[in-house]
């Protein structure tokens, strides 16, 4: 997968931990190893504009994503596609405001936020009470298992 991770914002962010869980996220979802996706890290101030223009809604948010292709996760049995999977923007002040609030590192949140955002790219939703228990449940299982992968 070609992954481009852009730091714009003024925040440290562990790059080699994202890029670590987007392939995990990537080979779990049984997409094609060459899909790109690009991460762009953001301050404040540009995510509420994002925020504004593309879901009319005021302030930042933590997490935006933007899919292109509309790949979706692959089987077993099939050849997933290549091509684009799209981007994510986070803002990392966001996403530290909300670590505070959890209990966690930064990092974590920040983790959790690049597995919502592919989650979104292959067209899971959390509109609906029964998409929202699916792709939480998704995204809870992927971030505990690529954890566990750290640790072996």
């Amino acid at each position: 997968m070609s992954i481009e991770i852009t730091n714009e914002s003024l925040e440290e962010v562990d790059n080699e931990r994202v890029l670590s869980l987007s392939r995990f996220v990537r080979d779990e979802l049984k997409l094609h190893e060459l899909v790109e996706l690009g991460i762009t890290f953001v301050d404040e101030g540009p995510m509420t504009d994002l925020h504004i223009k593309w879901m009319d809604e005021p302030g930042p948010t933590d997490v935006l994503s933007f899919p292109m292709d509309e790949l979706r996760p692959g089987s077993d049995a099939g050849n997933p596609s290549e091509g684009i999977l799209g981007d994510i923007v986070i803002c990392p002040q966001v996403a530290a405001t909300q670590a505070v609030a959890a209990g966690h590192e930064t990092i974590n949140e920040i983790l959790m936020l690049v597995t919502h955002g592919m989650l979104h790219l292959v067209g899971f939703d959390h509109a609906e009470p029964d998409e929202e228990i699916e792709m939480f449940s998704l995204q809870k299982k992927l971030l505990a298992d690529f954890y566990e992968s750290e640790q072996s």
